[in-house]
């Protein structure tokens, strides 16, 4: 793969970040407002945008990995 595609991989992941760093904090925030007595979606969009977070850390570390063992430039 050369720089370009990696540059824009690395593009995509940013973006996809920051989206679900959002969607992270709006499910978390709605499940803040909605007190003692949360409504199941919103449990459950909590738990998505968490996992889908998580997912993203993960490519995030193995991107890295890739970095330093000197497959990305």
């Amino acid at each position: 793969m050369d720089v370009a595609a990696w540059r824009r991989q690395e593009q995509d992941l940013v973006e996809r970040w920051n989206a679900a760093e959002a969607r992270h904090h709006a499910a978390h925030a709605a499940l803040a407002r909605a007190g003692s007595d949360p409504d199941g979606s919103l449990a459950l969009a909590a738990r998505q945008a968490g996992a889908e977070f998580e997912a993203l850390r993960r490519e995030v570390a193995r991107l890295k990995r890739e970095f330093i063992s000197g497959k990305r430039f």
